[in-house]
């Protein structure tokens, strides 16, 4: 009877012991698979969102570098020529937005635009995109603290989208530049500006890549960009790409979209080239473009087999210009160049943006694989001449000896083209010399479709005799001209 007692007791004590056991183990359990669930729950935006952690173990604070830099960007808001268009046939949804108007009326009205600038002197200097303030007649600055002034002109470069602009004022709050080179793919930036005029907005984001090409700005421009996610969108074209010490690394310009509006990805030029284009601009009014002397392309593995070579890396020589830097140099077609003063390049953007940042008669150190061994030249840059003289870019239109305006509207539906540039007064110059009369309007120049005096311009200052013109009477008669350019 004392052994039934002494067991049923044990037995009991077992099963309770085991229940006690269960419940607390439950209890643990679920209290942690329940924090486990919460944290989980949290969307992965808020995650991606973050600023990364720095060696601190906290988050890059951005306030400091945004509350700077909205001070030294400012509105950019532009008149242009009037211009004649044709109003839309009666349709009820056009006349709800823009009021009644009958088909076929010519309507006057002017050019308006708007975009950012940002300060880079306490005296009034300020940079901004060429295509923003390109053909503008008036332009109109709005400060930070909303007071306005007029600015004029000193100089635009199109070959990188640069242009440089003064206002009559004195102790701005300005922007000091950055260093573009020193950018790391992921590092975070601010993007500062006035899109859709909305006044001093800063959007943040980081850097994507680097010496960006996508081909916006024309075969003879120079290509760069730092591509980054910071939202951009118009009226943010010509503002600061701030990194997070407030300094500016770049000029936001271009976006990649389909729609017109930001959708990812936004381009800058990079503060090494602004700088460049700003330090021309002051001292002789017009870029010095140094030159090589060489034609260039990608390595890919196309270019890999045709030409067998033992490096996919660097950027290939395909061709030498007679009496160029490189020629002279010793520099040959086939050539493989894998640096630029020591600085690696691997990309045809990355080796224009390179040697974009010196002048004429300025030496630079390439290195270059010939064979699959590593060989050093010095190379002494060359205008567009072929010499290391400071060019006079405007003196090189000026020969053409002519004045010119844009075409209207109406007159391109008339004659059926889509580009065009009238030539309304003939001096003494090539253009007379040519046999071209007034009235002519130039469409192409070297195949290239010419829209402005600008684009011409573009168009001659990287030739070196012949300019070949094509284009069209105001009486329907097509005709073309081929121009000397030497002296």
């Amino acid at each position: 009877m004392k052994n039934r007692r002494f067991y049923l007791t044990l037995f009991l004590t077992s099963l309770f012991s085991a229940f006690l056991a269960i419940f607390i183990f439950t209890k643990a359990f679920a209290s942690f698979t329940k924090q486990e669930i919460i944290v989980e729950s949290k969307p992965a935006a808020y995650y991606t969102s973050l600023p990364q952690y720095n060696k601190q173990g906290s988050y890059p604070d951005l306030t400091g570098a945004a509350e700077s830099s909205v001070h030294s960007v400012v509105h950019v808001r532009t008149k242009g020529k009037s211009r004649t268009t044709q109003s839309y046939p009666d349709n009820p949804l056009f006349e709800f937005f823009f009021g009644p108007r009958g088909y076929g009326e010519q309507h006057s009205q002017p050019v308006m635009g708007s975009g950012s600038g940002v300060i880079i002197s306490a005296d009034g200097y300020i940079v901004t995109n060429n295509h923003v303030i390109k053909d503008a007649t008036e332009i109109g600055i709005t400060l930070n603290d909303n007071r306005t002034f007029d600015a004029k002109v000193i100089g635009k470069d199109p070959n990188t989208d640069i242009a440089l602009l003064k206002i009559e004022a004195n102790d701005l709050q300005y922007m000091k530049y950055g260093n573009s080179d020193d950018l790391r793919i992921g590092e975070w930036v601010l993007a500062v500006g006035n899109p859709f005029n909305l006044t001093s907005t800063v959007t943040a984001g980081i850097v994507s890549a680097k010496s960006r090409s996508i081909q916006i700005l024309g075969k003879m421009s120079i290509e760069s960009f730092i591509q980054t996610d910071a939202a951009v969108n118009p009226g943010n074209s010509g503002g600061a790409l701030v990194d997070i010490t407030g300094r500016l690394v770049g000029i936001n310009t271009a976006i990649a979209s389909q729609t017109g509006s930001y959708t990812g990805y936004s381009f800058a030029v990079p503060v090494s080239i602004v700088q460049k284009v700003v330090a021309d601009l002051l001292e002789y009014g017009e870029v010095q473009r140094g030159l090589l002397g060489i034609n260039i392309r990608n390595i890919d593995n196309e270019l890999i087999k045709e030409k067998k070579l033992k490096t996919t890396t660097g950027v290939y020589v395909v061709g030498v210009m007679e009496g160029g830097g490189a020629e002279e140099a010793g520099i040959k077609e086939g050539d493989v160049i894998i640096s630029v003063n020591g600085e690696t390049v691997n990309t045809v953007p990355q080796l224009q943006e390179r040697i974009s940042r010196y002048r004429p008669g300025d030496k630079v150190n390439i290195e270059l694989l010939r064979g699959g061994k590593s060989q050093k030249f010095a190379v002494t840059l060359r205008n567009i001449h072929g010499n290391t003289d400071i060019v006079k870019l405007s003196e090189r239109v000026s020969i053409l000896g002519a004045n010119f305006e844009p075409v209207t509207d109406s007159e391109k539906s008339k004659l059926g083209i889509k580009h065009g540039l009238k030539v309304v007064k003939i001096n003494d110059g090539k253009i007379k010399e040519s046999g071209i009369k007034e009235g002519y309007i130039i469409t192409l120049a070297n195949r290239v479709p010419i829209n402005s005096e600008e684009d011409l311009s573009k168009v001659i200052n990287v030739l070196n005799d012949g300019l070949f013109l094509s284009g069209i009477y105001p009486n329907g008669k097509v005709a073309y001209y081929a121009i000397n350019l030497q002296d």
